[in-house]
């Protein structure tokens, strides 16, 4: 029923615009300079009917998206330079309220403050398709924003409005198995940022048997377009590998036996949503869903990567007055660390401790600029109330795993009895709940934060690191 009605109003809005598109372009799509974009944006702000508007508004969008990377460039500054807030308007608001202060002059003056930007993101959201063009849109802010600076008002503008348009309350929670829609099937194969799907046979693997599971959040406005998924294994014991999990030829656990539920990958899709957090609401629905339909579980843990722990090592090991690295492990670092120890079993066998140990300083102790954890993985689960369970020495072989982490993998722990106590912890005065086994291994007892100027995942961008796993 719900499908049917947002179809209905999707198709009105279509006839809408295309009988107000005929009133002012025909329809036709034509090269535009930034300037001729930046005064269709005028036009659109300038209080015409409502066809007119969402013609306008999905003229705008196609010319957009048709123009090249500097035309876009161009645009984007200039909305950053022309469709701020009206000074005008506001030293009139703030007269009017030092005059009459109260809630109503209140009101008027955070509406006078409020960038042109604004509404001109949200008449163009109204033309069918608005949405994805506006997140489409976000993606070239990102990833410009580093050489124009000037573009961070705009991209606060996208960040408070998708805070609003992707509220918790607006997405929906769907399983994706093997019978679902080719085209959602696709996306996800495209979308998969931890453990890459290389065919069909390998999607299968993740879908069809008993044991496996994956959910994916979506939004009615961005119809088949997941904004996150989380892939599950239903295990009897917590892995510390993950070639297990991803090996063809394992023999499937009936879910009934299964106890443990492992969130093995946790993929965000949509770059231009980065910011906007969805992961915490989807393990949290996860797991309920699971519990539901599978009370024989009792266990909720991960099987995560650990993308900045390599980096660090490198930088740790090229500094010998570091604390983090007893003497012993730098000796067996130096000896054993190099292209190719995966495969020489002497090499594994010296490294295993020294790598977990350092991984757990790593995890436990290093904080960025934020104070916060170094490693943006580790932000996500302990910022969601999970603790460090367990590190695995060589449980991510891969040539990712390796270049990212010296193949180390961790478990993170979803106790549901402690998760609000931990989140609050965490929150509130920075604490990182870590297992007895973990305490013993990391170094220290206060966080180690690296040298000035030093890059680390906290200087590059939280957003883009998220975005890329959280599970």
């Amino acid at each position: 029923m719900a499908g049917g009605t947002i179809s209905f109003f999707t198709d009105m809005l279509q006839q809408i615009a295309e009988r107000g598109r005929s009133l002012v372009s025909g329809g036709r799509v034509e090269p535009r300079s930034a300037e001729a974009l930046a005064a269709l944006a005028e036009d659109l702000l300038s209080g015409v009917g409502e066809a007119t508007s969402v013609a306008r508004a999905g003229d705008l969008l196609a010319a957009y998206a048709a123009a090249p990377l500097p035309v876009r460039r161009g645009f984007l500054v200039l909305l950053a330079g022309r469709f701020g807030p009206v000074e005008e308007r506001i030293a009139h608001a703030i007269e009017a309220y030092a005059q009459a202060p109260g809630p109503r002059m209140a009101m008027a003056l955070h509406l006078a403050a409020e960038p042109r930007r604004q509404d001109l993101f949200r008449k163009l959201n109204r033309a069918p398709g608005g949405t994805l063009a506006l997140v489409r849109m976000r993606e070239d802010v990102l990833a410009l924003m580093a050489e124009e600076p000037a573009l961070a008002d705009v991209d606060a503008d996208f960040r408070h409005l998708f805070a609003s348009w992707f509220n918790r309350g607006f997405l929906a929670l769907r399983r994706i198995d093997w019978t679902s829609p080719a085209n959602v099937l696709e996306k996800i194969v495209a979308y998969e940022a931890v453990h890459r799907i290389e065919n069909l046979e390998d999607l299968k693997s993740r879908l069809a048997p008993p044991d496996r599971r994956l959910y994916a959040f979506f939004h009615p406005a961005l119809a088949e377009e997941p904004l996150i998924f989380v892939e599950v294994a239903l295990t009897r014991e917590i892995p510390g590998a993950i070639a297990g999990i991803l090996a063809p030829a394992r023999t499937p656990v009936s879910a009934d036996d299964a106890t443990i539920a492992v969130f093995y990958a946790i993929s965000n899709c949509q770059k231009g949503l980065a910011g906007v957090s969805f992961g915490s609401f989807l393990i949290k629905q996860v797991v309920e869903e699971l519990r539901r339909d599978l009370p024989g579980l009792r266990t909720f843990a991960t099987l995560s990567p650990v993308p900045g722990f390599a980096a660090w090592l490198r930088r740790t090991l090229a500094d010998d007055t570091d604390p983090a690295l007893s003497k012993e492990e730098r000796a067996a670092l130096a000896a054993h660390w190099a292209d190719g120890f995966e495969t020489r079993e002497p090499a594994r066998e010296a490294l295993r401790e020294p790598l977990r140990a350092a991984c757990a300083t790593y995890l436990a102790r290093a904080r960025g600029p934020s104070g916060k954890p170094l490693d943006p993985v580790a932000r996500f689960h302990l910022g969601n109330g999970a603790r460090l369970e367990r590190v695995n020495a060589f449980g991510d072989l891969s040539e990712k795993g390796l270049s990212q982490a010296a193949g180390t993998m961790v478990n993170y722990l979803y106790d549901l009895d402690t998760i609000e106590r931990n989140h609050e912890a965490y929150a509130e005065r920075g604490e990182v709940a870590i297992s007895g086994e973990v305490r013993r291994l990391a170094k220290g007892t206060r966080a180690l934060t690296p040298a000035r100027g030093t890059p680390s995942p906290d200087a590059r961008s939280p957003e883009r690191e998220a975005a890329k796993e959280s599970g």
